[in-house]
């Protein structure tokens, strides 16, 4: 599907539908008129396949305990085999209440309080919030980019840190938030490789897993060197960024070694009694069924967008640094070289008028970053940079 027909067919007003994004402004910002560009979900409905599901199961009118058949995890294999060459069997699979959630469970049901969880800072701020929340000891390792913007592991770093703190658990991010790579397989094996060289277990967040808008092909963690580390790992991933379905608090745990499985299943006893949401479970199979077209719409829209970020920043270049973004709709922009770090956050929302997610939220490091959501309209992207452009301009 071409990029003017998704947005005719698929664009729609969120403000006024109690959405986080738009109608929680004064909550979060202090500011009810800001320009919203932050929270990672999207302006346009569900493909209508997935709709039309839901409608077949609302209508039917009883919403009683649920349990997936035979034919949604054939669907969720057949997805990943298409997509990423990956594999998914039945009993691997645990369900959870949205993969943030999946973070703490994760914490809590592989480690224990006072253990060392290790991050690859910039990441995912939930991440560090799971950590903290769960009473273990958060350490980072940064990741290193160039001079063109590529950021890479730092496994030198990497290594000291696990060893001088006895990490027990390392979450990752693939294709990584906020900084768009989608990791080689050679890179995914160095870090695979070393924390299980150190006894690290890894839990690798993939929920961006379908949104590759570069070249470079997303490989699944469980799949690398032939599923050689599978082992030692546990993926979390779900449709929601996929298919705009984050409201549906719906998404997998998936943990292919059979001792790894029983330990979480242990844990899980005490804590974890929430059964299935039939109409998350609903949705992500009609979308792995039916959902190919519009996902390729959604990237022409992003790809789009970041192309039109780029072009319209690139008169305030070497200053602003934009990463290649490889996978995610999500932009990482260094702002440090064209304004005072600690004045960004008074810049983009007095100034500028937006709503972004700031770098100090993704690591301490990361102060003077922003992170920008690409996956709306282009009138959205074109009106947010017309607001950041000329804050940029009246800076000179």
């Amino acid at each position: 599907m071409d990029l003017e027909s998704f947005v005719e067919r698929f664009a729609v007003e969120r403000r006024g539908t109690n959405c986080l994004k738009w109608d929680a402004l004064q909550e979060r910002f202090g500011d009810p008129d800001l320009f919203p560009m932050w929270v990672a979900d999207m302006e346009f409905s569900s493909p209508p396949q997935i709709l039309q599901a839901l409608r077949e199961r609302v209508d039917h009118g009883a919403f009683g305990y649920g349990i997936p058949d035979d034919s949604y995890f054939e669907a969720f294999d057949a997805w990943a085999v298409r997509h990423h060459e990956a594999r998914v069997e039945r009993d691997w699979v645990r369900f959870a209440t949205g993969v943030v959630n999946g973070f703490h469970w994760m914490v809590n049901a592989f480690t224990e309080p006072g253990d060392a969880v290790l991050l690859a800072t910039p990441v995912y701020y939930p991440m560090h919030a799971a950590v903290r929340n769960s009473g273990r000891k958060l350490v980072t390792t940064q990741l290193v980019c160039d001079e063109s913007g590529v950021y890479r592991y730092d496994l030198d770093d990497m290594e000291k840190v696990i060893a001088e703190n006895d990490v027990k658990l390392f979450i990752a991010c693939s294709p990584h938030n906020p900084v768009g790579r989608v990791w080689t397989e050679q890179e995914l094996e160095q870090v695979l490789q070393l924390c299980e060289r150190h006894g690290v277990l890894v839990v690798s967040d993939e929920i961006h897993q379908d949104i590759i808008v570069g070249d470079r092909t997303f490989v699944a963690a469980q799949e690398v060197a032939g599923g050689k580390y599978a082992g030692n790992l546990v993926t979390l991933n779900a449709v929601s960024k996929t298919f705009n379905l984050a409201g549906l608090i719906h998404s997998h745990i998936i943990i292919p070694d059979a001792g790894l499985r029983a330990r979480y299943d242990r844990w899980a006893k005490g804590v974890v009694q929430t059964e299935l949401n039939i109409l998350g479970a609903t949705a992500a199979k009609a979308g792995w069924l039916y959902g190919d077209e519009w996902l390729d719409g959604l990237l022409s829209v992003v790809r789009r967008n970041d192309a039109e970020f780029r072009a319209r920043l690139g008169e305030f270049t070497p200053h602003i640094v934009i990463p290649e973004l490889e996978g995610s709709y999500l932009l990482w922009v260094d702002l440090r070289g064209h304004l005072d770090p600690a004045h960004v956050q008074e810049f983009m929302t007095k100034t500028c008028r937006l709503a972004v997610d700031y770098g100090e939220w993704f690591g301490q490091q990361c102060r003077g970053f922003v992170r920008f959501n690409v996956a709306t309209t282009p009138a959205n992207v074109d009106h947010g940079l017309d607001l950041l452009t000329a804050g940029l301009a009246g800076l000179h």
